[in-house]
């Protein structure tokens, strides 16, 4: 062995170690992934035992380095926005028999709605007001969702919908127990057919919007789809925070799309 080569392994390992860190930092980010920590600790090790060979350490840093001009393209540029608008599907509301406000997430600790679920449930309530549907539903996650005793957030869209219209309020439908948008769109599916009913006007994040509409209609639903606002990010991307944050979407809507196309049930 060359003198200075353990010294120069031991270099790489660390080097290849850190670049493993900064992947599995930015992959449960992007992914949206909620990643364990034995994955991340995972992508730290291979990381680390990537550098310790020449070859391998070569081709994780020309990695790492094309996906960093990747990302600073992305976060530089508004070259996001073309992607971004092809998630969405806005058409314009029409009468119909159900409004569907999609669940979009709770915040456990703080016992509180996530933007985005607060968002689709004022955007489900706006078309109520309009006068486009006499009845809306709500989302209950499964138990599978989130630390166990987490408050449910059909129960805080209850509470939210009580306190803005005390009396004369909508009827308010819970889906049960679900787990994923595809989820959601059987429970509607089974409603609209014991009730007979033939529309339903469906309220999601845009960004959300077509992936949606389309699982929907894949159960039969006959489904308009009228997003709210977006929570997250400004659309017109002006900002590198606002453009982050699409990446991020993007990045967990196309994550979406591969699992369902290889057999996997999409995330929400």
């Amino acid at each position: 062995m060359r003198p200075g080569s353990r010294t120069s392994r031991w270099r790489g390992a660390w080097s290849g170690a850190a670049i493993g860190a900064a992947l599995g930092v930015l992959a449960a980010f992007l992914g949206e992934v909620r990643a364990p920590t034995p994955l991340l600790l995972f992508l730290l090790l291979a990381g680390g035992v990537a550098g310790l060979f020449r070859v391998s350490r070569l081709l994780l840093q020309i990695g790492s380095g094309v996906l960093a001009l990747l990302l600073s393209l992305c976060l530089l540029t508004p070259v996001l926005r073309a992607p971004l608008a092809s998630l969405t599907l806005s058409q314009p509301p029409v009468k119909a028999d159900l409004i569907v406000v999609l669940g979009g997430g709770v915040q456990c600790g703080s016992r509180a709605l996530e933007s985005s679920s607060l968002a689709r449930l004022l955007g489900g309530l706006g078309l109520w007001r309009a006068g486009y549907a006499p009845r809306l539903t709500v989302s209950e996650q499964s138990g599978l969702i989130g630390p166990a005793g987490c408050v449910k957030m059909s129960a805080l869209e209850r509470a939210q919908i009580a306190a803005l219209y005390p009396t004369g309020g909508p009827e308010v439908l819970t889906l049960r127990r679900v787990t994923t948008t595809r989820d959601e769109a059987a429970r509607v599916r089974d409603l609209v057919r014991h009730n007979g009913w033939k529309r339903v006007l469906l309220v999601t994040s845009p960004s959300h919007s077509r992936r949606a509409a389309r699982l929907f209609a894949s159960q039969g639903v006959a489904v308009v789809s009228v997003p709210t606002f977006e929570t997250r990010f400004d659309g017109a991307l002006a900002y590198p925070n606002d453009r982050l944050f699409a990446l991020r979407v993007l990045a967990y809507e196309g994550l979406s799309r591969v699992k369902a196309a290889l057999g996997g049930t999409p995330e929400r």
